[in-house]
């Protein structure tokens, strides 16, 4: 029963805790008002930081505005020594999650680099970028994101080589009477990519159509292959990733649970001190499902 018990609830996923971390400290910095709390003075800090950049404000506005982001430097120092603390005898495991690191150097570099104000406002943003800690999508959205970055790098290549021959064909075409758009290599691409976003592109064919009569095959090819066909090619690759990071979220929550009820029966069944042989078998056919789970993820 113990042994159940020392399981949290944290950033959209079960944790379980070790037997070398303190519990009852580990349930209050895990716990849904702890965290609410450090999110609440994020968010307060960062209306801070953006009221700082506002032209005309008083004196006394700008002083109290400072000493919020000094308090809420405390709050996250404060934060992080608990946390730090509840892993007990073991608090080098603290730095093998990715969060409690960034956490950590954020914290840790704030006052080292007190005297430095561009550096010192840069890790006052960074701070900011915590809040995705405390949002349960964003381990999906990481997962998805680095999912897609090899095919993402191969669809980079294909469209730096279409817009490279694109642009060569636009030098050749228009470079000499437009040189403000077409004139060389380097501002080719540079109006491709404008193109890319569609901006200014009625102002782009008309200029280029008194030109040569091969501006409007040009224009038109280019947008529908490169801008329309490219461009949506690339967003399927992320939402396929993004998908499949989804998928094996929704596997990995219901793998937990399932564990989590054969504790919990195992716990029941014991209770009396007794096992029966049908209490057995029915924990045997829970086994199985589970094993064909991780089964199915690793085929995947």
């Amino acid at each position: 029963m113990g042994r159940a018990m020392r399981k949290v609830k944290a950033y959209g996923e079960i944790l379980e805790i070790p037997d070398h971390r303190i519990f009852w400290l580990s349930r209050i910095v895990y716990s849904s008002p702890f965290e609410l709390t450090i999110a609440f003075v994020i968010l307060l800090n960062a209306i801070s930081l953006g009221l700082l950049t506002m032209p005309g404000i008083s004196d006394n506005a700008r002083v109290t505005f400072e000493t919020l982001d000094r308090y809420a430097l405390y709050v996250y120092t404060g934060e992080l020594i608990l946390r730090l603390i509840s892993y007990g005898t073991k608090p080098w495991e603290f730095f093998r999650r990715s969060w409690n690191i960034f956490d950590f150097l954020i914290v840790a570099l704030s006052p080292i680099f007190s005297g430095q104000i561009v550096i010192l406002r840069l890790l006052r943003l960074l701070r900011l970028i915590r809040i995705f800690r405390f949002l349960p999508e964003v381990r999906v959205l990481t997962v998805s994101i680095i999912r897609s970055i090899p095919p993402l790098l191969s669809m980079g290549v294909l469209i730096f080589l279409a817009l490279f021959i694109y642009g060569m064909a636009g030098v050749y075409m228009f470079g000499e009477k437009l040189p403000l758009h077409w004139g060389d290599i380097s501002i080719a691409l540079t109006t491709l990519f404008i193109l890319l976003t569609l901006e200014n592109f009625p102002i782009y064919l008309e200029e280029a159509v008194l030109v040569s009569p091969w501006a409007l095959p040009f224009y038109l090819s280019y947008i529908f292959i490169i801008v329309f066909t490219v461009l949506n090619v690339l967003i399927g690759i992320v939402l396929n990733a993004m998908d499949e990071a989804r998928n094996e979220n929704r596997q990995r929550i219901e793998k937990i649970k399932q564990l989590d009820e054969i504790v919990h029966e195992v716990d029941d069944m014991t209770a009396d001190g007794k096992v029966t042989e049908e209490e057995i078998k029915h924990l045997r056919e829970k086994i199985r499902t589970l094993e064909r789970l991780a089964a199915g993820k690793q085929e995947q």
